[in-house]
């Protein structure tokens, strides 16, 4: 019998909403439908204003947390056409909502991802588990990242050592090594600060396939300055976000330095590159990219680069695209919910204990 849950995810990059429908009724998860969704221009300016301190945020936060959940609601009923599949048939929808600020350290620990998601469930006549890493910080974990525990579900083989690292907006890496608990964190950036740049200069939303950066040349100087955020320094559990690596960051990181754009974005993506590479232990030799960053030929070029041995995959290769690889992991997460299975891995966020993650809304 069927266990069909969708799964929605809205990440860091902020170029729409990943959607997918996932049977979980065998083993091995599988992919039944996959759909990706545009942000209307105006909510997507509205939730990167959100993403960094601001004024009148609570206004602004109350109108968007109902456009966002009937965003989702619209983008699920048409992942259900394409499926063919009514909204009875699914047990529920994972969704992570949108992240406006992450803040894992600190005296008060806190994280928030918005979205109504009692209307969302209304909207799409579908229960929806959702808030999935406050317990994980009400336990003294970073709240992330979660899909560690997914990546581990899929990915992990009984013989090889394997990396997974998700580039999105943020970058994280999972090692899954056998006979060796999952490690994983943030490494930093993955496209956040490439992409930025590139809308600066008027180019689009993203550099397709890294093209604009291969024009360019490495500038070591503006290298070596990127490279001094403390972020780097420490060692994990460790979780960052779009309210530390932002517009304000990058700005400061350019002080002082008058390079053609080219340039400055060719070193924004080696940047990204080599936090991923120095965030890896010895012996990797598998690495599998997902997320967009995996079409990014000049960041693979990089990473090919920096770490000689290790052969560079997309997950396609393990049997999911890398579109729809985060997407899955929430849907993941809320099947895990109803089967009463933890969600954290504590040796990745830092947790004081494994535990079930989400809170459920009913329609």
């Amino acid at each position: 019998m069927s266990q069909l849950y969708v799964g929605i995810m809205s990440g860091t990059s902020l170029d729409g909403i990943d959607l997918v429908l996932v049977d979980f009724s065998s083993p091995a998860p599988q992919l039944i439908e996959s759909l990706h969704c545009t942000f209307a221009d105006s909510l997507r300016q509205q939730l990167f204003t959100l993403s960094q301190p601001g004024q009148n945020e609570i206004e602004t936060l109350g109108l968007v947390e109902a456009e966002l959940a009937t965003a989702y609601a619209k983008a699920t009923a048409r992942l259900l056409v394409k499926a063919q599949i009514t909204p009875a048939a699914v047990k529920a929808i994972g969704c992570h909502g949108q992240t406006i600020r992450h803040r894992p350290d600190g005296r008060f620990s806190f994280t928030y991802q918005i979205g109504d998601m009692f209307r969302l469930a209304v909207e799409s006549q579908i229960r929806v588990i959702s808030q999935f890493r406050q317990k994980d910080m009400a336990l003294g974990g970073q709240g992330a990242p979660l899909v560690p525990a997914f990546h581990q579900a899929v990915f992990a083989s009984p013989t090889e050592q394997r990396a997974v690292i998700n580039i999105g907006g943020i970058a994280n890496a999972t090692l899954l090594r056998p006979g060796q608990p999952v490690t994983g964190f943030d490494t930093g950036p993955g496209n956040c600060l490439m992409d930025l740049w590139y809308q600066q200069q008027g180019l689009g939303s993203y550099d397709q396939d890294g093209a604009f950066a291969a024009s360019g040349q490495l500038q070591q100087g503006l290298l070596q300055t990127l490279w001094q955020d403390p972020y780097f320094s420490r060692t994990g559990p460790k979780s960052t976000g779009r309210e530390h690596f932002n517009q304000s960051w990058l700005t400061a990181a350019l002080q002082g330095f008058t390079l053609p754009a080219a340039d400055v974005q060719r070193t924004l993506t080696r940047f990204s590159a080599e936090t991923i590479a120095a965030s890896l232990p010895q012996g990797i030799a598998q690495l599998y990219l997902c997320g967009g960053g995996a079409y990014n030929s000049q960041l693979k070029r990089d990473l090919k680069q920096l770490l000689p041995q290790a052969t560079i995959h997309s997950t396609k290769a393990l049997g999911i695209d890398p579109n729809w690889v985060e997407a899955m992991a929430f849907a993941w997460l809320a099947f895990a919910y109803d089967q009463k299975l933890p969600g954290n891995l504590p040796e990745v966020t830092g947790a004081s204990a494994a535990t079930v993650l989400g809170v459920e809304f009913s329609y």
